[in-house]
């Protein structure tokens, strides 16, 4: 079923109760709310009013609302195409934002895009930001709308936790008054747009009819070719979200541990990863410094949440020691030089989790600096993106330092010059998180150089290929 097709190819009947809610969405004559206007929810509100519906954001943070009202991104990073469409949409008034939850009175369809956090130490789901847009969402319900959540849940939230409250606080039945469905998100810094439109979506309904009516709206929204918009119940689409970031968290996992193998062999992992991805069925990922963002750090806990399981946590276990092991890779290159990291100066370059964003949600460079104060160095940081790491410039944040070390493949870093960054540093210690350095070039310039996967003997070969994790 393609995004682009008809709707009438792809629907089946309508109740009458919610016949003017099909009719509107098909039309796109719908007042449409999103709740939630941060990484995920502001791309969402403006790509429904690009496609001409009339938008409303809510968010309970001012500052938000008031950027968006002004026609300005609430956050930043290279996000193509989003600065001018939220000009546009907010220019031509089909999208406006609020504080104000009365606004949703109004409204023919309510999309909540709002944080599911876990735990730190129980790794349980924390839903106060979702039970709070549920309190504000049921008082202002009326029969004949629909309610999707886009946030990411554990299996079976929408049938113990979405749907009783829903029911609780409006006094309307999920199925004969309201419809619920659960329809998650697929996007990514730096590319928020593009994969809202060119990546699939399962729609899952509470009620075979809430899927149907939720096609209609998201026809309009996933129209890349190839794209498909596919049905389901909403006990499928938890699953099918938490688990293809559970899937990936897992793939991260072993490319992270043949990293530590090849490290300890005294090999180079980006050399035998591109030998294992030439075997038919093998596609090796990207090892790296950690593993960070909003989403796969914590779906995997999600998917396992009230059940034991063995292989998830073990490979959350591996890509939350990652940082740690950055530390251990800093302190055995001090160590060549008669240092230890108490006592040392150590620069931290990038503290979001993904290049050229400013989204440092779970970010493995804070870990990483956690873990360096912890046994005694004096940490600095830069990030070009991160509003708290960037009044100061690369330079200012190696001058005299006894180690750099590469935590993000930010554009800027790419380019830095790093012969001339070996003559402002105390002692020219870097370690390379990502893969973004040649190493032989840095060796040439005086570097003492290590790098994830590649062990101390292999240090100074030359850099291989292009590719840097994510």
């Amino acid at each position: 079923m393609n995004g682009s097709l008809d709707v009438d190819t792809v629907t089946g009947v309508v109740s009458d109760t919610f016949t003017p809610l099909a009719a509107h969405l098909d039309a796109r004559t719908a007042r449409l709310a999103v709740v939630g206007l941060g990484f995920v929810g502001t791309p969402v509100a403006c790509t429904l009013a690009g496609a001409g519906y009339t938008v409303v954001g809510v968010d309970v943070v001012a500052d938000k609302v008031d950027a968006i009202n002004a026609g300005q991104v609430p956050f930043e990073g290279e996000e193509p195409g989003l600065p001018e469409l939220l000009a546009r949409v907010v220019a031509e008034e089909r999208l406006v934002a609020t504080t104000d939850p009365e606004a949703l009175r109004l409204c023919d369809a309510i999309l909540v895009a709002v944080d599911t956090p876990v735990d730190a130490v129980t790794h349980q789901p924390v839903y106060r930001a979702l039970e709070g847009a549920l309190a504000a969402i049921g008082p202002r319900l009326r029969p004949g709308t629909i309610v999707v959540i886009e946030s990411t849940l554990a299996p079976g939230t929408m049938d113990r936790v979405v749907a009783p409250a829903l029911e609780r606080t409006s006094g309307l039945q999920i199925g004969r008054d309201v419809l619920l469905v659960h329809c998650p998100e697929r996007v990514m810094p730096g590319r928020l747009l593009a994969n809202l439109s060119s990546m699939s979506r399962v729609v899952g309904g509470t009620t075979p009819e809430a899927a149907d009516v939720a096609l209609r709206l998201y026809r309009h929204v996933v129209t890349a070719p190839g794209a498909t918009l596919d049905a389901s119940d909403a006990l499928t689409a938890e699953i099918v979200k938490t688990g293809e970031n559970a899937y990936r968290d897992v793939q991260i996992a072993f490319a992270n541990e043949m990293a530590l193998v090849c490290e300890a062999a005294g090999a180079d992992v980006w050399r035998v990863r591109d030998l294992i991805n030439k075997s038919p069925g093998r596609h090796m990922l990207l090892p790296g410094a950690g593993v960070g963002g909003h989403c796969i750090p914590k779906d995997p806990w999600l998917l396992i949440s009230g059940m034991t399981a063995r292989l998830i946590p073990a490979a959350r276990a591996v890509n939350d020691g990652m940082p740690a092991h950055m530390a251990d890779l800093a302190a055995d290159g001090l160590a060549e030089h008669g240092l230890r990291l108490r006592g040392s100066r150590i620069a931290v370059l990038g503290m979001s989790y993904l290049e050229d964003t400013e989204d440092d949600r779970n970010s493995p460079s804070t870990a990483l600096v956690a873990a360096l104060a912890g046994r005694g160095a004096d940490v600095t940081a830069h990030d070009p993106w991160v509003p708290a790491y960037r009044d100061r410039t690369v330079d200012d944040v190696v001058d005299g330092v006894d180690a750099v070390v590469l935590m993000v493949a930010h554009t800027a870093y790419r380019g830095l010059d790093w012969a001339a960054i070996a003559g402002r540093v105390r002692t020219a210690v870097l370690v390379d998180g990502r893969h973004a350095v040649d190493a032989g070039m840095a060796a040439r310039c005086g570097w003492t150089v290590r790098a994830v996967g590649i062990g101390p003997a292999r240090a100074p070969l030359a850099h291989r290929g292009d590719e840097h994790p994510g």
